[in-house]
C-alpha cells in the first residue's frame, strides 16, 4: 500500500513537471470545465448554460434564434454577425471580418465568465449544504416550484413558451428552487440564536447613542419671500390688512415650493435655514407676524403656526427598536463571519480547466495591486432569487 502511494505521488510530480496535469488531486479532465472538491462540472453543463445565457441576451422582440459564440475562431458568431450587421452609412466603412470577431470574443468572455460564476457558487452552496447536513426535500423542492410557477405563468401555456424562450427545462428550474432553499436553510442555520440581545447591551447602546432617539424642536410656519426689501412692505402690509397668506403668497413670494403649498413651510428644526430666517424664526412668538428678515436669498415676512418643543425618547420607549437592531447586527455579524470562510474554504477546492478560469477558481492569477476583483462567491441569502452575478436559472446534471 505505502509503495503504491508513494509510486502514485512520483507518477504526480512527473506528470506535473511536463504540464500534463496542475496538480493531481485538482486535474480537470477534458470533458469538464471545472472541479469543485470531487465534483466535476461538465463541459456540456456549460455549453447548455452558455446557450441559455445567450438567450437571455437578446435583446426583447428578437426573432432570430441567438448565435453562440464558437471559440476559439468564432467562425459562425462572426459570420451570423457579417450577414445581420445593417448596411453602412454612405461614405462609412463596412466593419471588418476581425472586428466581428473581436465582438464574438467580447460577447462569448462576458458569457463564459457569467456562466462559470455561476455553475462554480451553485456548487459551492450544494457542498456546503452537504457538508452542514442541511437538506431539502423532493416535496418541499416541488411546493416552491409549483407557487412560484403559479405566480409567474397563470397558463401552462405561457409556462411552456418560457421554457422554450428561456433554453431551459424544468430540471433546470427544479435546481434553482432546490439551491434557493438550501441557501436559506444555511443562513437561517447560520444566524439561529444570533438575535439574543440583553438589557445590558440595550441599555449601554441607548445611553452611547441618546441623540439618535431625540426629536428637535419643530416649527410650521406661513411664509413669503420677497426679492426686495418693498416688496417684503407691500406683501407685510397686505397681511395686517387681513389678507390670507395664500393669497399674498401667491402674488409676492418667490419661493415656488412654499407658494404652492399657501405659503406652508411646515416642521422646520433648528439650522435647517439660512442663518438669519433661522434665528428669527425660533426667537418669534406663535402666531405674530414678523419681518421682514434680510438674507441672502431675499426678505422674508412669516408668522409661527405651531410650535413643537424638543423630545427624548426615554430607554423604555426607544427598547424596541434597539432590541431589533442589536439582534440584526448579531445575526450580520455571524453571517459576515460564515461568509468569510465560506468563501475562503470553496474557493480553495476549486480548480478550473484552462480557458475557464474566473476569480472563483483556486488557480486563478492573483489580481495586480490597484485593480478590483471579480465578485466573491454566492452567499447564502434570505430571498428565493438567483445568486448575485450570474444568469437567473440554476443548472442541472453538473
Amino acid at each position: 500500500m505505502a509503495r503504491s502511494i508513494r509510486m502514485l505521488v512520483a507518477l504526480c510530480a512527473v506528470l506535473a513537471l511536463a504540464g500534463g496535469l496542475s496538480a493531481c488531486g485538482d486535474s480537470v479532465p477534458g470533458n469538464a470545465v471545472a472541479r469543485v472538491g470531487d465534483n466535476l462540472v461538465k463541459q456540456s453543463t456549460f455549453t447548455h448554460w452558455l446557450g441559455v445565457a445567450a438567450l437571455s441576451s437578446q435583446p426583447p422582440g428578437a426573432t432570430a434564434a441567438p448565435v453562440v459564440p464558437d471559440p476559439p475562431n468564432f467562425t459562425k458568431c462572426a459570420a451570423a454577425k457579417a450577414n445581420s450587421a445593417p448596411k453602412p452609412a454612405k461614405g462609412q466603412p463596412a466593419p471588418t471580418a476581425a472586428q466581428f470577431k473581436s465582438q464574438c470574443k467580447q460577447e462569448y468572455d462576458g458569457e463564459r465568465d457569467q456562466v462559470m460564476q455561476f455553475l462554480i457558487q451553485s456548487r459551492w452552496i450544494l457542498g456546503e449544504a452537504n457538508d452542514q447536513g442541511v437538506k431539502v426535500s423532493d416535496a418541499e423542492v416541488r411546493k416552491s416550484f409549483d407557487q412560484q410557477k403559479r405566480q409567474s405563468f397563470p397558463t401552462d401555456t405561457q409556462y411552456q413558451a418560457y421554457l422554450k424562450t428561456s433554453g431551459m427545462t424544468e430540471a433546470d428550474i427544479l435546481m434553482q428552487v432546490k439551491v434557493s432553499l438550501l441557501s436559506t436553510k444555511i443562513r437561517k442555520k447560520v444566524t439561529k440564536g444570533k438575535d439574543k440581545v440583553t438589557d445590558a447591551q440595550i441599555t449601554a447602546y441607548y445611553n452611547k447613542n441618546k441623540s439618535r432617539f431625540a426629536q428637535p424642536q419643530r416649527r410650521d410656519l406661513n411664509v413669503v419671500l420677497t426679492r426686495t426689501k418693498p416688496q417684503a412692505d407691500q406683501a407685510l402690509k397686505a397681511l395686517r390688512s387681513g389678507q390670507s397668506f395664500a393669497s399674498v403668497a401667491k402674488k409676492f413670494s418667490i419661493d415656488q415650493a412654499s407658494k404652492a403649498q399657501g405659503g406652508k413651510l411646515p416642521a422646520v428644526t433648528p439650522g435647517q435655514q439660512e442663518k438669519a430666517f433661522d434665528a428669527a424664526i425660533f426667537k418669534a412668538r406663535r402666531g405674530a407676524l414678523t419681518g421682514p428678515v434680510k438674507t441672502q436669498f431675499g426678505y422674508y415676512v412669516f408668522t409661527v403656526t405651531k410650535a413643537t418643543p424638543a423630545s427624548q425618547q426615554t430607554l423604555e420607549q426607544a427598547k424596541p427598536t434597539i432590541r431589533q437592531l442589536l439582534a440584526s447586527q448579531g445575526q450580520q455579524k455571524a453571517l459576515n463571519s460564515f461568509v468569510k470562510d465560506f468563501q475562503k474554504k470553496w474557493k480553495g477546492q476549486t480548480n478550473c480547466r484552462k480557458g475557464f478560469v474566473i476569480a472563483l477558481c483556486k488557480n486563478a492569477p492573483k489580481p495586480k495591486t490597484g485593480t478590483q476583483t471579480a465578485p466573491p462567491g454566492a452567499v447564502p441569502q434570505t430571498s428565493g432569487g438567483a445568486q448575485q452575478g450570474t444568469p437567473s436559472q440554476t443548472p442541472s446534471g453538473q
